[in-house]
């Protein structure tokens, strides 16, 4: 079995104008995200390994905020989770597959958990 490196972060809630309810209200629809970016491994870290040799986990969390566009519409919430696929990609070439939960809290109703999980490999 070949080894990996899975970096994640969870349950970040972040505004995005997506799909009916943003349609219907004008406002942005509140999204939880948790995301996996798969990196390239090395092949051992000793415990002076620079920073750089891993990706800043914040890269993440950027990738499902700041990094969406001002006022754009994603009609599908698939198009949320891509935009953020796309935007580690093209961040870090080390990046080698993300993975995008993505929870709708506006629409729950009894704390059930709706919404999407796309994974894509890099291409």
């Amino acid at each position: 079995m070949s080894d990996s490196l899975i970096l994640e972060v969870a349950d970040f809630e972040h505004d995005v104008l997506t799909g009916i309810y943003s349609e219907e209200t004008g406002k942005p629809q509140p999204l939880r995200f948790t995301i996996q970016a798969r990196l390239s491994v090395a092949d051992h870290y000793d415990p002076d390994t620079p920073l750089d040799a891993s990706k800043n986990y914040m890269d993440l969390k950027f990738a499902a905020s700041e990094a969406f566009p001002p006022g754009v519409h994603f009609k599908l919430i698939e198009a949320v989770a891509d935009h953020v696929c796309d935007t580690l990609f093209v961040q870090d070439k080390r990046v080698e597959a993300v993975t995008v939960k993505i929870v709708k809290l506006a629409i729950a109703e009894a704390n059930e958990k709706i919404g999407i999980t796309l994974h894509r490999e890099r291409r």
